[in-house]
């Protein structure tokens, strides 16, 4: 399940899109801020943004700006009235934009070739001596395959899509279970004991207080 940030300070239009964009099965969080935008999509929680640049705090450009410095590549759609504001958008780093008033299947489309070209860009996937083929379902390890779960294979592939990175038990459960999962289960260290037994101890370091991290190589 594909999961979008939706930064929008009216709550008539985020509800519009939370719903819309519920039904058409993507999971959502709604921020009406600049600032809280920034800090969140920097968790690396989600799978595209969709940006108003009208925002209380600071212009959603400038938010956007802040984001790309930071090294995060999530898809990003404007929603602007300001038809003139598109080109500051592109050179900011979006990758699309939706015109005010717009319709919700036209934004659905958008979202879906956006999808879609992000998941064609990483099919396949290499960290150190590991290997992932996301469209076959593969795992190789040193040129050999290796026989994953479901969601061992879920697990693994959102460590590789952030190496390097921390990500904390909740990041984890959402990506892998859905935002409706249990927080106090301990599903997520019982996953990454099967990976390390699979793949080797040195596949995922614990860091104590924040959560996991795959080292780079």
């Amino acid at each position: 399940m594909a999961r979008i940030l939706i930064v929008e300070d009216e709550s008539r239009i985020a509800s519009f899109l939370e719903k819309g964009l519920k039904a058409q099965g993507y999971s959502t969080f709604v921020v009406d801020s600049g600032r809280m935008a920034a800090s969140v999509a920097r968790d690396g929680n989600f799978d595209l943004m969709i940006l108003d640049l009208g925002l209380p705090d600071i212009d959603g450009l400038e938010a956007l700006q802040d984001i790309r410095r930071h090294g995060e590549r999530l898809p990003v759609i404007i929603l602007t009235a300001r038809p003139d504001a598109t080109v500051a958008g592109f050179n900011t780093g979006a990758d699309d934009y939706v015109t005010k008033p717009f319709r919700l299947d036209e934004l659905v489309a958008r979202i879906r070739a956006r999808l879609r070209t992000r998941s064609e860009d990483a099919a396949g996937l290499t960290v150190g001596q590991i290997s992932l083929d996301v469209r076959t379902r593969r795992a190789t390890v040193d040129g050999q395959e290796m026989e994953l779960t479901a969601r061992e294979f879920a697990m693994l592939e959102t460590f590789m899509r952030h190496p390097d990175q921390v990500l904390s038990r909740e990041q984890l459960l959402s990506h892998v279970w859905g935002y409706d999962f249990d927080p106090g289960s301990n599903v997520v260290e019982v996953y990454v004991r099967a990976l390390r037994k699979k793949l080797g101890d040195q596949v995922v370091d614990t860091v104590r207080g924040m959560g996991y991290r795959m080292p780079q190589g």
